[in-house]
């Protein structure tokens, strides 16, 4: 499945240059502020990402829809997310 599958995102969370624990940080305060059902995108170049955010959304049962590495600007590699808010 592509990432053209999923749906939309609501909100973006631009962590990029951060380390560990500032991405999950910042996720935990952006997805308070989110309403249920909203969709977070979040891209982030620090490689600890792909363990924090599945267990961040496992933890506080939030849906994690993707997770993929590639490019996330036009000249950085990193890591993208998807994670759908639950109540």
């Amino acid at each position: 499945m592509s990432s053209t599958d999923f749906p939309r995102a609501d909100h973006l969370l631009d962590t990029c240059g951060l380390y560990c624990p500032e991405p999950v940080m910042l996720l935990h305060n952006k997805i308070r502020d989110m309403a249920v059902g909203e969709v977070l995108e979040i891209l982030a170049t620090d490689p600890a990402t792909t363990r924090d955010i599945p267990k961040f959304c496992n933890f506080l049962n939030h849906e994690l829809l993707l997770s993929e590495e590639g490019k996330v600007s036009d000249e950085e590699e990193g890591y993208r997310y998807l994670v759908r808010k639950q109540g």
